[in-house]
């Protein structure tokens, strides 16, 4: 998605070496750049995590970051008149896919060298929203993951989350590998900036900067922390 291909591209930048795991449909529509090595997967499938985690352990002796920013939503509705198979379809592509990409990376984590984990969350999450139900359940649940795994999985690795209000990506007109990715947004972004503090959304590029300080040295004695990333439209 949008915030990835910023994130890897800052990530290249910083001559750090880059694996991408994603859906077909997103490499296709978006290939990593050179050198970037990828695997088709549906991150909510376990054989499929599988077999990606197992061929970047093919390439690398272990890691010394992994990022989940894995999220879709789904058309806004109340839970009232939600479905049960809308609430699993979202629950398991957020949440479940959390667990197994965490599942699948701690032991290449664990290799590593002052490894940390950076899962990215939600502002709904914490506040809910009308009609985000299993969107917004999820991210919360991925919010108690990472205190989970900041205990579990310290000393060696540290976990924490980034957190987003909106961002102007694709995710608000359908979602990259989901769609056209030029749906009509279901919010109005201009309304949001007008609302914002900072007086603006945010760009992708606004996320790849706070992911990346978590991911390293200057973030070494953070961890079990959720990091929102709004221009203060969400103070908790």
């Amino acid at each position: 998605g949008s915030i990835g291909r910023a994130l890897v591209a800052a990530a290249v930048a910083a001559e750090l070496r880059v694996f991408v795991i994603d859906l077909a449909a997103s490499l296709a529509r978006h290939p990593p750049p050179q050198g970037v090595q990828s695997w088709a997967c549906d991150a909510s499938d376990e054989d499929q995590v599988g077999a990606a985690f197992a061929g970047i352990a093919a390439h690398c002796d272990g890691l010394e970051g992994f990022v989940n920013l894995v999220g879709f939503k789904l058309a806004r509705t109340p839970i009232e008149a939600l479905p049960l198979a809308a609430w699993d379809e979202g629950i398991a592509g957020n949440l479940r896919s959390a667990f197994l990409l965490s599942r699948a990376a701690l032991p290449l984590l664990r290799r590593g060298r002052d490894a940390a984990i950076v899962h990215v969350s939600s502002g709904l999450g914490s506040y809910g929203g009308q009609g985000y139900g299993p969107y917004a359940a999820s991210k919360g649940a991925i919010d108690t993951l990472v205190r989970i795994l900041a205990n579990e999985a310290a000393p060696g690795i540290r976990a924490n989350a980034v957190a987003p209000g909106l961002v102007d990506t694709a995710f608000v007109r359908g979602g990259t590998g989901r769609s056209t990715e030029d749906l009509p947004p279901e919010v109005d972004p201009a309304e949001h900036a007008r609302r914002n503090p900072l007086g603006r959304i945010a760009t992708p590029q606004d996320l790849a900067g706070p992911i990346l300080f978590l991911l390293g040295p200057a973030a070494s004695f953070v961890n079990g922390q959720v990091l929102h990333v709004n221009g203060g439209a969400y103070m908790p």
